[in-house]
């Protein structure tokens, strides 16, 4: 499977954007999946992951209650609400997916997409 992350963009802080990831190649159910970010200088972390169906999500602390993760599996594709968007929210956003596995770390993770850029200015 393949992913393409999308939806990234400027944003004022306080406001939302909506990221979505798009998989070509094999259906998305049978796929644990998950969003990371990364900002300059720093390392990769852990935003939110959603299992297969859907049923259960996990999410980063500094993103709980702000964020949401969601999957739409008829159409292949994960999602990532963002609302409430501060100035350390910026970073590249990658999808994931594991197959069978849905995880906060990012080891777990084989297929990746290739990020989308999320800045907020204040």
């Amino acid at each position: 499977v393949q992913l393409q992350a999308s939806g990234g963009g400027l944003v004022q802080a306080g406001g939302s954007l909506r990221l979505s990831c798009a998989a070509s190649g094999r259906t998305l159910s049978w796929y644990g999946m998950g969003w990371f970010r990364q900002a300059p200088g720093k390392e990769l972390e852990f935003v939110a992951a959603i299992s297969e169906s859907g049923g259960i999500t996990y999410y980063g602390d500094s993103v709980k209650g702000r964020f949401t993760i969601s999957r739409d599996n008829a159409k292949n594709t994960l999602y990532l609400q963002m609302n409430s968007l501060k100035p350390e929210d910026a970073a590249v956003y990658y999808c994931t997916a594991s197959p069978g596995r849905t995880s906060r770390y990012s080891g777990d993770y084989k297929i990746w997409g290739q990020g989308t850029q999320v800045t907020v200015s204040s």
